[in-house]
């Protein structure tokens, strides 16, 4: 089958590789209809190279029909149209019934230190091959795979993959108070998607982004926009009069705005592999510009919420503020099973409450992947969500 594979860094390349096959009894296959380019991907394709090895299979956000059931699948059959899940969970385990699915004990990668195994991701979250591809192998197929209708088009339903319940978690972790006003800082995917989210539970939702093209979209779904400036906190507060209840941060360590955290995030990336792992475990740190900014401008009393992904071991938190503000801050790895559910029934609906046939702005074939890994990187013609077709 045809692949897209990590390289080094900056390189995706499109491959043949080996098909993949039922390895245990509660294994599917399932031929990938569509699957999207992430803003983590980005983390892959830019900083994190380190723990990535040549030949790795990319991507986590895929949907498609199921080819393929192991002996031990029993809510699955060949033929269903089902959305995979980014994190791979049991359904069973302490975590799993308590909702932390992103814990998940079953395939927590121990070895390292993190949550539940992930698709398409580094060996820091336990190297299993992802759905940027023709054919998926999908452990514990009986509980991850989301089983859709086959009246909709693929990107009315992929996002439940990925980005639709991590905005959902990250609206949820935002605390606000009924009425209450959202500022959501980084208008990619997860930020757009955070901001409909806002606007449909009744809150007033401000958009803060740099990208003229991203501030748009996010303005024709009826969220207000500001450019993320030098005062983008005192025009916050004067908007708001104490300043928003709340602010999510869809950003995270691709924030610009601080240049020797920049620089070293870059430099690291260059290291050799063992030694760049060692500085990342230790001594790395991210841009900080867009969190030190949620914490100048949420109210006091308020709650920040991140959603972007921040990997900097010693990454500089403004506790002093934080506390003299009596912030609240919530995060964590999306728990997808947790909120699947509740989203499907508002993704089928025809109203289509959170514009999702208005997010993606470039659909391509899988052979065109590594230019538009490119070009979505360099956020260049208008490339704010991409869809491939294998």
């Amino acid at each position: 089958m045809k692949a897209l594979t990590w390289q080094g860094k900056r390189t995706i390349g499109y491959d043949d590789v080996p098909d993949p096959v039922i390895q245990e009894p509660t294994d599917a296959i399932v031929r990938i209809t569509s699957t999207a380019i992430c803003g983590s991907d980005l983390h892959l394709y830019e900083v994190m190279g380190a723990y990535m090895h040549a030949g790795d299979i990319l991507g986590h956000e895929p949907m498609g029909i199921v080819e393929e059931v192991g002996a031990g699948v029993q809510n699955l059959k060949v033929g269903d149209r089902v959305v995979i899940p980014f994190n791979i969970s049991c359904g069973h385990c302490w975590m799993c019934e308590r909702g932390l699915q992103s814990q998940c004990e079953t395939t927590q990668v121990t070895g390292k230190g993190k949550g539940a195994s992930l698709f398409g991701f580094s060996e820091l979250y336990g190297q299993v091959p992802g759905g940027q591809a023709e054919l998926l192998r999908v452990p514990f197929a009986d509980y991850g795979p989301v089983v859709v209708g086959k009246e909709l088009p693929d990107h009315r339903y992929l996002f439940l993959s990925d980005i639709l319940p991590t905005a959902w978690q990250g609206v949820e972790y935002a605390q606000v108070p009924d009425g209450g006003t959202l500022a959501v800082f980084g208008l990619g995917p997860v930020g757009q998607l955070a901001a409909r989210i806002g606007r449909h539970r009744g809150y007033r939702v401000i958009g803060v982004d740099p990208v003229p093209e991203r501030r748009a979209m996010a303005e024709r779904n009826g969220v207000e926009v500001l450019d993320f400036g030098k005062d983008v906190a005192g025009q916050l507060r004067e908007m708001t009069t104490r300043g928003p209840d709340a602010v999510l941060d869809a950003v995270g360590m691709e924030a610009h705005g601080s240049p020797g955290a920049g620089f070293l995030q870059q430099a690291t990336s260059l290291l050799p592999d063992k030694i760049a792992q060692a500085a990342l475990e230790t001594a790395s740190v991210d841009p900080t510009a867009v969190l030190h900014t949620a914490v100048q401008t949420v109210r006091r009393g308020g709650t920040i919420s991140l959603s972007g992904v921040y990997a900097g071991k010693a990454t500089p938190m403004p506790l002093v503020d934080m506390f003299d503000k009596q912030i609240t801050l919530r995060e964590g790895q999306c728990n997808v099973r947790r909120w699947t559910d509740t989203l499907l029934p508002l993704v089928e609906d025809t109203a289509d409450p959170f514009g999702l046939d208005d997010l993606v702005t470039h659909t391509a074939p899988l052979s065109q992947g590594p230019e538009l890994y490119k070009r979505f990187q360099k956020k260049e013609d208008g490339c704010i969500k991409v869809v491939l077709n294998p």
